[in-house]
């Protein structure tokens, strides 16, 4: 568990609209010691407490990123686990899972260990995905115990997938069809996620195991998850807020600030995805937050590694672009999230849960009809990729409460 920081005795959160999974209603909610004391209208505010203002607001349990790159250890240059805490901790997240792929991998309890004490140090709650493999190599499986993944059902294993099949993704760096052509960049087919997809469901039914696709793209593997959803297989999945966002034409400049893994995909996939999140086929939005140093992003677009700045963008694009009720955005980005990651039921008052009397105070402050532009320049990151400079979203995080500390008070990090 991270540290409770030096957040003060009693803080009040005083006139918003209070929304988590049991509904909404407005209330003052009050914190003592790190946890909730009271949830009502009207609450008097103790002497001597710290009063965050809600006004026009809602008050809602803190977001929670299935998929986070943090970079540490071996791309600090790109991120670190405190920048990224910290970028997290704007975009109203209190909660991150910190994605293996570092150099080295986090394929031992060693490097979990080490992640996690990094992470103790900072603004928000840093859990860690394991590798399933030793330097992810696909080769030997790491140190899970005696656990084999046929066996991940019984165990209670949630697997997550990047799904590509190598053979067919060819070495390509954005989506295979009219673009790639027209721009003679080597493309990527939709095929080499569908597939990857239709295997590791066709596994999933077998083994009776729990499996989480990764920022599914394709119109294809959309209607994949929703099949075996309704097969009553335990499938989950989550998708990036640059597919539902951007389109695969946005390369038409070689911009490697659009290249990204999987690709953009043309405005069909696009609206397929935001047509899964709509009716539950997809449970989450996550950032796939990808940092990378302005002289890799600055190489050729074939060439420069891919991935996108996500954390401090992801509410406001939900809110800005997807047509759904804001309870519905946020469970895709608060308790519905935890409950996948099953995070210590401390958090968000039970992995997301409600806001509630004995919950820890774990809470975000929404204004969500403020305006902003994003200038990726004065984002919290230590790389500069965000594909959104100059574009104007709706909704803002105006305060972040971890473990009762307000590590973002009006908009301004405080440490």
């Amino acid at each position: 568990m991270a540290d409770s920081g030096s957040g003060p005795a009693v803080l009040m959160i005083r006139g918003g609209t209070v929304i988590d999974a049991t509904g909404e209603r407005t209330a003052d909610v009050l914190v003592r010691q790190g946890r909730v004391e009271a949830v009502d209208a009207d609450l008097a505010t103790p002497r001597g407490a710290t009063v965050l203002e809600a006004d026009g607001c809602v008050v809602v349990p803190g977001l929670v990123d299935l998929h986070t790159h943090l970079r540490q250890p071996g791309r600090e240059e790109s991120e670190t686990v405190e920048t990224g805490a910290r970028a997290a901790s704007l975009g109203g997240f209190t909660a991150v899972v910190a994605m293996p792929n570092t150099e080295p991998a986090i394929d031992s309890a060693e490097a979990v260990r080490n992640v996690l004490e990094l992470g103790a140090k900072t603004t928000a709650e840093v859990a860690v995905a394991g590798a399933i493999t030793v330097g992810r190599n696909g080769e030997r499986l790491a140190p899970l115990g005696e656990m084999a993944v046929e066996y991940a059902g019984g165990l209670g294993v949630t697997l997550a997938q990047h799904c590509e099949d190598g053979s067919l993704a060819g070495g390509g760096a954005m989506h295979e069809g009219a673009w790639s052509s027209r721009l003679g960049i080597p493309g990527m087919p939709a095929e080499a996620e569908e597939v990857m997809v239709a295997r590791d469901i066709a596994l999933a039914r077998a083994t009776r195991g729990r499996i989480h696709f990764l920022h599914l793209s394709t119109a294809g593997s959309v209607d994949l998850v929703r099949r075996a959803k309704s097969d009553g297989l335990a499938v989950t999945a989550e998708a990036a807020p640059h597919h539902f966002t951007l389109t695969d034409a946005c390369t038409a400049g070689y911009d490697p600030v659009f290249r990204v893994n999987p690709p953009l995909r043309p405005q069909a996939d696009v609206d397929a995805v935001k047509a899964g999140l709509a009716d539950g086929t997809i449970d989450a939005i996550a950032t796939d937050h990808a940092p990378h140093a302005p002289e890799l992003k600055d190489l050729p677009f074939d060439q420069a590694p891919p991935g996108m700045l996500g954390l401090q963008t992801a509410l406001s694009l939900a809110l800005t672009e997807l047509d759904m009720p804001i309870q519905r955005i946020l469970a895709l980005l608060s308790w519905q999230p935890a409950a996948i990651v099953r995070l210590d039921p401390a958090h968000g008052g039970g992995q997301g849960g409600p806001i509630e009397p004995g919950s820890v105070a774990n809470l975000c402050v929404i204004d969500p009809v403020a305006t902003w532009t994003v200038d990726p320049a004065a984002l919290a990151s230590r790389s500069r990729n965000s594909p959104f400079g100059g574009r104007t979203l709706r909704g803002r995080v105006r305060h972040t409460v971890f473990r009762g500390e307000p590590v973002v008070v009006d908009t301004e990090v405080q440490r």
